[in-house]
């Protein structure tokens, strides 16, 4: 088994590392060896890099489900939305999908290196980086109008738009990451080079949470989904579909 932070400087001698890294990483390494040494060996499961990207649109896909329930809720009666909850779920999206997962990742690691290869209409990278941009103005929305105890009323129309624009834009977008760039990058790395950008993307989290950035954020995402009455699975399962009408 390769030493992980051996991989680690491997990544960064070959400058892998964007520059504003470098100085977050001798710290983040230091933490990984007091961690590495804590714990034993047997206990140790490590996460692959693409399966880093796809659990985390898995955080992301949740707080987007929050936003569904959340739009027709507001078209009801506005007064009965935790506006908190909303504030609370934008937050996440932020820190944890557009701060970590889109820019310290996507943008600086993924699409790079995929951008001639995922080219055209199907899925290129201006346009995944397009949406990444109108993905935050519209959790600038979020933020700006959830502020208070309740969405006031003259908002609660367009906040729902919103929440509808934004799952239509994403389930699009994570559709093609996941299948189409998430691949292609894979395709383009070495077994050395994949198991590398693991232990990096690992770093990374490390230094911007001061933990594992995943397991916060299910806990976050799990605790705002109870605050609306979301956490039940069961109550999602669709109906059984009506019969067809029997021919003469």
């Amino acid at each position: 088994m390769s030493d992980p932070l051996f991989a680690r400087r491997s990544v960064i001698s070959a400058g892998l590392v964007a520059p504003s890294l470098l100085a977050t990483v001798p710290s983040a390494l230091a933490a990984d060896k007091h961690i590495a040494r804590a714990k034993p060996k047997s206990e140790e499961k490590a996460t692959g890099a693409v399966e880093d990207l796809m659990r985390g649109h898995g955080v992301l896909r949740r707080c987007i489900l929050v936003y569904r329930e959340c739009a027709g809720r507001l078209r009801i009666e506005p007064k009965d939305v935790d506006a908190a909850a909303l504030n609370d779920t934008a937050k996440l999206f932020r820190s944890f999908g557009e701060d970590y997962h889109e820019k310290k990742l996507e943008e600086t690691h993924i699409f790079p290196r995929v951008r001639h290869a995922v080219a055209g209409a199907q899925a290129s990278v201006p346009i995944l980086v397009a949406q990444h941009a109108r993905g935050r103005q519209i959790t600038e929305y979020i933020l700006s109008v959830t502020g208070g105890a309740h969405v006031a009323a003259s908002e609660a129309e367009m906040l729902a738009r919103a929440f509808d624009a934004f799952e239509v834009m994403y389930a699009n977008h994570t559709a093609r990451e996941d299948t189409i760039v998430f691949p292609a990058w894979k395709s383009a790395l070495s077994p050395v080079e994949l198991a590398e950008m693991g232990n990096l993307f690992e770093t990374i989290a490390r230094a911007e949470f001061g933990q594992d950035g995943f397991d916060d954020a299910v806990k976050r995402i799990a605790e705002i989904e109870e605050r609306l009455g979301l956490k039940n699975l069961a109550q999602f399962t669709a109906p059984e579909p009506a019969r067809a009408a029997q021919a003469p």
